[in-house]
């Protein structure tokens, strides 16, 4: 599920039909299962050791930082262990209003939440910081969690380069070859170790981290990507769950994992890509890109084609274009920075496309560990089409009437059709009438990472669940977004446990506020936090 490389996608009891076991051999998963519950009440017994956070966190004082060890492979739990960084700031109330900890996964794969008790110090989350001790943690692979790599990330970061939305037979010989290679990286980089970066043994790491936190159930939010290893979590181990927020839930139906997932997302960055033009068109008078949707594509294509010319300041090519923008996709608050950048080129000021465009040297290895683990964990999780004729048929289908994603979507995952490790089947995700609590799903009607069927779908295999949707509106991780009507249920339902009988909708917010050039003041990074 392509959730972009921005700070970064997405099972019934019945587990033996999950992975294959050699003939005469134990059920694997029977042995993982007993491996994942031995690693827990070893957790439970030696509590994570919280202090003074390692200078590389770059997190401030008032968090603390410590380590819990899980099996690199959970049929061997005595075997190689692997240390997630885990950080943490204590609920803040008095000792009777604790609930426990509140654990955020940001989504990826491939992301980090190490940053996400400095929330504790936002008014917003005042009461939440109260009640609950707010944990993060990087995932196994994730930045110092066992890192993962493919290749140099200096390769990783090249610029500029090309992105043509209708590529020719030499242009995909090229982006095959690469894939080939890139597999192959991970593959020699990682060695036998290759196979455990799935969401099955993510799944298991966070219940080893709720023993280790000390919690006999778990109190979790995801979003995205974090959404479908919290429903694998509900389905795995659903008498640990106390409350989950899923926030714009992928669908979790095992024939959508991830092919099709990614085809649907292709398809739904196109009317997101139109949302955003048609918001362009709308303040023709601030940016002057032009009157309809289809002028400021056409303004769009004029600064791709000159970006093929001649990049902007020596690095943003036009795939360099392509991602910056894929972002004004995922949330609508880069609207007016892209919109001014787009429209200041075209006056022939390239330095605020080249702000927002060009790699920075200086996350390169973030980046490039986050797309490892990205790729690895996809690439393990489910069978992939082997043969590039599929990918080139679907979508060289696709990309006729949505272009706009669909061919970079692909080189994204292509590495899949060559992947070295062994395939599982996807988890079917289910649970029976009454053997989860409430959960909470959040979506926005036009999320085009994780489009909105998954949400129902999502509803409809984990009983009990409540959606809340919030309307005619596209920004990729509602909550504590712009929207108090959302932040209102989320926020009820952390504290009091309450939910509306079964869905419930609230009005989109508010559209960006177009504003000139010289009137913004900083260029926002991104929101991978919840600020509620």
């Amino acid at each position: 599920m392509r959730a972009v490389a921005l700070y970064g996608t997405v099972g019934s009891l019945v587990l033996s039909a999950l992975v294959a076991a050699p003939a005469g051999s134990a059920d694997p998963l029977t042995v993982e299962a007993r491996g994942a519950a031995a690693a827990a009440r070893h957790a439970a017994a030696t509590p994570i050791a919280f202090g003074r956070c390692p200078e590389v966190e770059a997190l401030p004082p008032s968090v603390q930082c410590g380590t819990v060890k899980v099996p690199l492979d959970y049929a061997h739990p005595t075997g190689r262990q692997i240390a997630l960084t885990v950080s943490r700031v204590k609920a803040k109330g008095k000792p009777a209003q604790r609930q426990g900890a509140l654990v955020f996964n940001p989504g990826g794969p491939g992301a980090s939440s190490m940053y996400f008790p400095m929330v504790a110090d936002l008014a917003a989350w005042k009461r939440l910081a109260g009640a609950y001790d707010l944990i993060g943690y990087s995932p196994r692979g994730v930045a110092r969690s066992a890192p993962l790599s493919c290749q140099n990330p200096a390769d990783f970061a090249q610029a500029p380069s090309d992105a043509p939305t209708h590529p020719d037979e030499p242009y995909k010989m090229e982006r095959i070859a690469q894939a080939q290679a890139y597999a192959a990286g991970c593959e020699r980089n990682a060695g036998p170790a290759l196979r455990f970066y799935t969401t099955l043994n993510n799944t298991r790491d966070l219940d080893v981290l709720r023993a280790a936190l000390g919690e006999k159930k778990l109190t979790f939010m995801g979003s995205s990507y974090g959404t479908y290893f919290g429903a694998v979590y509900a389905t795995l181990f659903p008498s640990h769950v106390r409350r989950m927020v899923f926030d714009s839930a992928v669908d979790p139906d095992p024939d959508q994992i991830w092919y099709r997932n990614n085809l649907d997302q292709s398809r739904a960055f196109e009317s997101r890509w139109a949302d955003f033009r048609t918001w362009v068109a709308k303040h023709d008078d601030v940016y002057h890109l032009g009157a309809t949707a289809q002028e400021v594509l056409e303004s769009y294509e004029k600064v791709r084609a000159a970006l093929t010319r001649r990049p902007a300041g020596g690095t943003v090519g036009p795939a360099q274009l392509q991602a910056a923008f894929l972002k004004a996709g995922y949330y609508d608050d880069y609207w007016s920075s892209r919109a001014s950048a787009l429209a200041e080129y075209l006056k022939g000021n390239e330095r605020p496309l080249v702000q927002q465009a060009a790699p920075r040297p200086e996350s390169a290895s973030d980046d490039e560990n986050g797309n490892a683990v990205y790729t690895a964990v996809e690439c393990n999780d489910a069978p992939w089409p082997t043969d590039f004729a599929t990918w080139d048929r679907d979508n060289s289908e696709l990309a006729r009437t949505a272009p706009f994603e669909t061919w970079d979507n692909v080189w994204m995952n292509l590495p899949c059709a060559y992947w070295p490790a062994p395939r599982q089947k996807p988890v079917d995700v289910r649970v029976q009438p009454g053997a989860l609590p409430p959960t909470l799903i959040l979506a926005a009607e036009r999320d085009a990472a994780t489009p909105y069927p998954g949400a129902l779908e999502l509803q409809r295999r984990l009983p009990g669940s409540v959606l809340i949707t919030e309307k005619d509106a596209g920004t990729h991780g509602i909550a504590g977004g712009a929207n108090a009507c959302v932040n209102g249920y989320v926020e009820d339902y952390l504290l009091n446990g309450r939910t509306p009988v079964r869905r419930a909708e609230c009005a989109p917010h508010r559209e960006p506020n177009p504003v000139s050039l010289d009137e913004r003041t900083t260029h926002r990074p991104g929101r991978a936090v919840p600020a509620l």
